[in-house]
């Protein structure tokens, strides 16, 4: 019985390390996104929106594996401090069109300089960059497999 309880330790579980690593990889880009004045969750949406210029707020859902109930509030939020406008569809009206105004664009030129920020916080000795590329990777993989 010992043995077969050691399954539930908490070293044992893939769910703790990649909650874990999530956390704490959000709490490095907070202060550097307090200064742009979003939150992680909104920074998302904008690299959406800076990648793929206009979408409709399914592909951005579809693109960060949200739901509607969830962006929608982060859109509105976005609208207010004047980063995106919404817009119907003229095709079909029941489609909201997100777009970046030129603040917008202008925050993506400050944000540009966050990625090799957060690669640089996790210069240690005990991992390298490409150990970190090759975990990025297989998270990849993994979300995918998880997201069918």
């Amino acid at each position: 019985m010992k043995k077969n309880a050691e399954i539930l330790y908490l070293e044992n579980q893939l769910c703790f390390p990649l909650y874990a690593a999530s956390r704490l990889t959000t709490q490095i880009y907070t202060p550097l996104l307090n200064e742009l004045g979003i939150t992680y969750p909104q920074y998302l949406v904008l690299m959406v929106l800076w990648q793929h210029s206009e979408q409709t707020v399914n592909e951005i859902c579809t693109k960060l594996l949200l739901e509607s109930n969830t962006v929608t509030p982060l859109l509105k939020r976005l609208e207010q401090k004047g980063i995106l406008k919404r817009r119907r569809s003229d095709a079909d009206e029941r489609s909201v069109i997100i777009s970046l105004t030129e603040e917008g664009e202008a925050l993506k030129e400050r944000a540009l300089l966050i990625p090799g920020k957060i690669v640089g916080s996790f210069n240690d000795d005990s991992i390298s960059q490409e150990e970190i590329l090759q975990f990025r990777d297989t998270l990849k993989k993994l979300v995918k497999v998880l997201s069918r």
